[in-house]
């Protein structure tokens, strides 16, 4: 019948339940749509969206186990005997993170049922603005007379326009599920999340190539949402890019510059042959692969929304859903939070805090909105990046390179050093304002742990740290995080920033 619940979230991911479960306990009625159109490849899976069945979950877990592969490496040279040679089997992994995974998908049923939220398994569409229906369950209407939440996120795109792409490559959706190791592997790619991805294959010991247009972590989302004029900008983090790709290929990833895939071709033994145009040498290559698994950025899940008709609006470039500083959409009480919003970093923990803060917003007498200034992350890649804040670029961009002071460091991790392992990468830079109190705009870190490292300085930056109450911080020894602590060494001056010793 009408108006069966107060509120309808379309999307069970990171922001959908949080939205949906803040609202349940304010004692509203609340329904959770959450449908997973199975890839190309045929890959689903269940409730918890991305970050938990294809993102930063299973991401974190193979990240570990290619740290595990590097440590035993440095382990013989601490004294423990570890008979060669070591071998990874990949099943092993898959199935451990697999299981976590589907822990996780029930864990949030549970909590679904353990507070009154009905969840329904199904694809909805607006058929007015106040109804959705559901699509897969022959044509089963779910009415909401107040409130809906669309945070249905995005999915990993194809590169069409490349003959053969769809047929027999494989994305990020499909990596985590993979049942066999994916063996030698191609990823052409323009996101982060290729990079972590090459990363831990490589680490397991599998022959993996990243093939890339241009620059690496392209528009990562450094991105500072800059309030001045009121534009957004997503700068590149270029130096840190570079010292991230740098080790990895001193790790034997390999690298393709400026490339670009042409075509896949199925051999009869069931290889991919890949051909590419070189744009350096203006030729044609081609390599066989056992896995190609494409990268080239995500685009938002809105397709059988039906949101043209109910009047919300999308930017026209991205397909994202344009909302104001309460996640409101075009549509009064239509909202959207997470990936699938326009300007917003696309991240779990952001997602999470809006849905929270909307839902507080509607049921509970907040106008507290969320701030996405000064959000800390790291990308996973096998030597972490991290950051805070604004990049370098940024924080020219808005306040002029005679206005920053950039404080930096190449400094060694104490446990690269009886391991004899390469350091040349590990690096950390502070962007500060030059006037008076230097106020502390952005920290990047690149080097073991970096997102325990970058969160604990990451609530010194929200509140208004200042270079020289950094300068009174009291590092632990012998950590990197202390690392951050002893910065004295300004870019302008020129003066070697390798750190030497205790």
């Amino acid at each position: 019948g009408k108006n069966e619940y107060d509120l309808l979230v379309i999307g069970g991911g990171s922001g959908g339940l949080a939205c949906a479960k803040e609202a349940a306990q304010f004692g509203r009625k609340v329904a959770v749509l959450d449908y997973v159109e199975p890839s190309p490849r045929g890959t689903a899976w269940g409730l918890g969206g991305t970050c938990v069945n294809v993102g930063c979950i299973p991401k974190k877990l193979m990240h570990q186990a290619a740290l595990l592969g590097s440590a035993l490496k440095d382990a013989q040279h601490y004294g423990w005997n570890i008979s060669q040679p070591v071998h990874h089997t990949w099943s092993v992994m898959a199935q451990g993170v697999q299981n976590y995974v589907k822990s996780l998908n029930w864990g949030h049923r549970v909590q679904l049922q353990d507070k009154k939220v009905k969840y329904f398994n199904i694809k909805g569409s607006f058929s007015d603005p106040h109804t959705v229906r559901g699509l897969t369950k022959a044509g089963k209407e779910v009415s909401c007379c107040d409130n809906i939440v669309i945070a249905t996120g995005g999915r990993p795109k194809y590169p069409t326009h490349i003959t053969g792409a769809l047929d027999y490559g494989i994305t990020s959706d499909d990596l985590f599920w993979l049942k066999e190791s994916p063996g030698k592997t191609l990823t052409p790619f323009v996101f982060n999340v290729s990079l972590e991805c090459a990363g831990f294959l490589t680490g397991i010991g599998l022959d993996t190539t990243v093939m890339m247009r241009s620059i690496p972590l392209r528009g990562f989302d450094q991105a500072s949402h800059i309030s001045k004029k009121k534009q957004i900008c997503f700068t590149i983090q270029q130096q840190m890019a570079s010292l991230v790709t740098e080790h990895m290929e001193s790790y034997g990833t390999k690298f393709l510059k400026r490339c670009l895939p042409t075509k896949v071709e199925k051999l009869k033994s069931n290889r991919l042959q890949v051909t590419w145009k070189n744009a350096d040498l203006n030729t044609e290559e081609s390599d066989s692969f056992d896995t190609v698994m494409w990268a080239v950025g995500r685009v938002p899940d809105t397709k059988t929304l039906n949101l043209e008709t109910v009047g919300v609006k999308t930017n026209s470039e991205t397909g994202k859903i344009i909302v104001d500083a309460s996640e409101a959409t075009s549509v009064p009480h239509i909202y959207a939070v997470g990936d699938i919003t326009e300007g917003r970093p696309e991240l779990t923990p952001t997602a999470i805090a809006a849905g929270k803060l909307l839902a507080q917003r509607l049921f509970g007498q907040s106008s507290e909105l969320m701030d996405y200034d000064n959000v800390p992350t790291t990308v996973f890649t096998p030597l972490e990046y991290g950051c805070v804040g604004l990049s370098e670029e940024a924080a020219v961009q808005c306040h002029g390179s005679d206005n920053i002071e950039v404080y930096h460091a190449y400094y060694k991790p104490l446990e690269f050093t009886v391991a004899e392992r390469d350091a040349t990468q590990c690096y950390v830079k502070m962007v500060c304002l030059r006037e008076r109190e230097q106020r502390i705009l952005g920290l990047h870190f690149i080097g073991p742990n970096a997102g325990e490292v970058i969160q604990g300085f990451a609530l010194g930056i929200k509140c208004g740290a200042t270079y020289p109450q950094l300068m009174k911080t009291v590092g632990i020894h012998p950590t990197c995080a202390e690392e951050v602590t002893k910065l004295h060494i300004t870019k302008r001056s020129g003066l070697d920033a390798t750190v030497t010793g205790c």
